[in-house]
């Protein structure tokens, strides 16, 4: 079953998605596809990783997130937003192509035999992009998050803390 959780920057969905994944799961897993950054992203992971218990395992990727998971688990994915940084990072910028492998690792998550639990960013709500590469960027994660909400079970689209169903 894949639950696609979505909404603005704090917005309380890795919040939701980790109270959902306990009621599925005793010992859920926690995939993080973050890279460390620079400091300030260093201390939002720590804030993230506080806020799990001993009960969940985490699992660190950055690209090919449907190759470490376990086999019939609950599993968190945090987040695509920064699993698609790290795709566009790697294809020089290009969109096409980066949209093209998301998709392609997405059918892959499709098959699981478990739950996940995949968060992402509405990030075109905002400010539009002042480069071109901001607003390609911009374009794959929306294309990507409907690719994603097509094949999805359920959607949550998190406002302020609030859950509201959408599928």
């Amino acid at each position: 079953m894949i639950h696609f959780i979505t909404g603005g920057e704090r917005s309380g969905k890795s919040g939701f998605a980790q109270q959902k994944a306990l009621e599925c799961s005793d010992l859920p897993y926690y995939l993080a596809t973050a890279k460390v950054w620079d400091g300030s992203f260093k201390e939002r992971i720590d804030r993230h990783q506080k806020d799990r218990d001993n009960r969940w395992t985490t699992i660190e990727e950055q690209i090919e997130l449907s190759s470490v998971l376990p086999n019939n688990s609950t599993v968190v994915i945090d987040c695509v937003t920064l699993w698609l940084t790290n795709l566009y990072s790697n294809n020089q910028s290009d969109k096409i192509k980066s949209l093209e492998l998301a998709k392609k690792e997405v059918d892959q998550l499709a098959k699981y035999q478990g739950n996940l639990f995949i968060i992402s960013n509405e990030i075109g709500m905002g400010l539009h992009g002042h480069t071109q590469s901001a607003r390609d960027f911009v374009e794959l994660q929306g294309w990507t998050n409907q690719y994603i909400a097509k094949l999805a079970d359920r959607v949550t689209f998190m406002v302020s803390g609030i859950p509201m169903q959408v599928k």
